[in-house]
């Protein structure tokens, strides 16, 4: 490194173009590239839209199940004032909790298929792409 006690930079004669030369990057299909970059942008698009569905009807289904609560709570309230003894209001109001424990227990099984329906929904088709895109990925390698 030094001669005649100089420096001499052990790079100067150091060909960087001979070794860059010698790595070949692969060579991008650009359309390839864009058409998969459409295709993963369409799939999350309709998985996100079929999501935001999915929610949409569970919200409107679980108002639907709070209206009909609302109205047998009030029908329930004017039986039992209309009871004219004690031991009918306690039959009535033992009547009404297993009615209403009964639709609880119904309409909490019916969320649950909703929403396990949008989550298989959801994973169906994003497993069907991934498959998809892993046989592209398979079918690029074999190109070269």
């Amino acid at each position: 490194m030094y001669a005649n006690g100089a420096f001499k930079n052990p790079f100067t004669d150091f060909d960087f173009s001979k070794i860059s030369s010698e790595f070949k990057l692969p060579a991008m299909n650009v359309e390839s590239f864009v058409e998969t970059a459409r295709k993963n942008f369409a799939t999350i698009t309709s998985v996100n839209t079929a999501a935001v569905e999915s929610m949409k009807t569970i919200a409107q289904r679980q108002g639907d199940m709070v209206r009909a609560a609302m109205e047998d709570l009030s029908k329930h309230g004017s039986e039992v004032l209309a009871a004219a003894t004690v031991e009918e209001k306690a039959a009535k109001q033992i009547d009404f909790m297993k009615k209403t424990y009964e639709s609880a227990i119904t309409n909490s099984k019916e969320l649950a298929e909703l929403y396990t329906k949008g989550q298989t929904d959801a994973v169906t088709a994003l497993s069907a792409r991934v498959a998809e895109l892993t046989e592209e990925v398979k079918a690029a390698i074999a190109k070269k």
